[in-house]
């Protein structure tokens, strides 16, 4: 199997965890408490795999200025794509409690935002499947589990919060759908577009990725994970980042 292959393949696989939680969040009245808990197993599942599978990495291939100017980039980058869909009614994307979301009669191309935003969020993390293919042919085992374990919690809050919005089925689908896609496109790119360049610029790339997912944990997954904060959060939180850090080192 190509490598270009290989990448589209596990591009869709991780962002099909996309649409998975979608129809769970969508289909199914998912308790607060619940929703709380896998938002807050998906973050520390991310937050291990920023720490040790791409900022880790980028400064062992690189140093310490690309890796740190890489991921400030990509903070700045995701930041800066966020306040300006924020303003458009997408700063609750995926929040999932009452009249988070606005609906479309609320606010005007509410609807488009957030499906921007959810591009912006699942971008960097799909491509950084790709980027991993470039160290040794094989895909990162640890990216791709650490990808879809996030992508569950991620599709399900949203959805929920989109249906209590007035979403139907068809925009709540669509929009997941195209994501998954967007995602193998994504991790298609990651592998072809960075594979010519050299190793600084590759660790830079990585760097961005894990700073624009790192920006995303902190602003849209974590308050999501403790609106309905509960006493063993902190302690899922901690189980999601060793469930990533075992994958990591098997």
């Amino acid at each position: 199997m190509s490598e270009i292959f290989q990448a589209g393949v596990w591009g869709l696989v991780a962002g099909s965890a996309l649409l998975l939680g979608a129809v769970i969040g969508y289909g199914v009245r998912v308790p607060p408490w619940l929703v709380a808990s896998v938002m807050a197993f998906g973050a520390g599942v991310l937050l291990s795999a920023v720490s040790f599978e791409l900022v880790a990495e980028a400064y062992d291939e690189a140093g310490l200025a690309p890796a740190a100017i890489g991921t400030v980039g990509g903070a700045l980058a995701y930041t800066g794509g966020n306040a300006w869909l924020a303003r458009r009614g997408a700063r609750h994307r995926k929040r999932s409690g009452q009249g988070r979301q606005p609906s479309e009669s609320e606010q005007g191309g509410s609807g488009l935002a957030l499906a921007l935003g959810a591009l912006l969020d699942g971008v960097p993390e799909s491509a950084v499947i790709g980027v991993s293919l470039l160290k040794g042919g094989a895909v990162s085992v640890a990216t791709v589990a650490a990808v879809f374990i996030s992508n569950v919690p991620e599709g399900l809050s949203s959805s929920a919060g989109m249906r209590r919005a007035g979403r139907g089925k068809a925009y709540v689908f669509g929009v997941w759908g195209v994501i998954a896609l967007a995602s193998t496109v994504a991790a298609v790119l990651g592998y072809a577009v960075v594979g010519g360049m050299s190793t600084a610029v590759v660790a830079a790339v990585t760097a961005v990725a894990a700073g624009a997912i790192l920006a995303m944990i902190a602003d849209t997954m974590i308050p999501e994970a403790f609106e309905n904060a509960h006493l063993a959060i902190g302690l899922i939180t901690v189980c999601g980042f060793l469930v990533s850090f075992a994958l990591s080192h098997a």
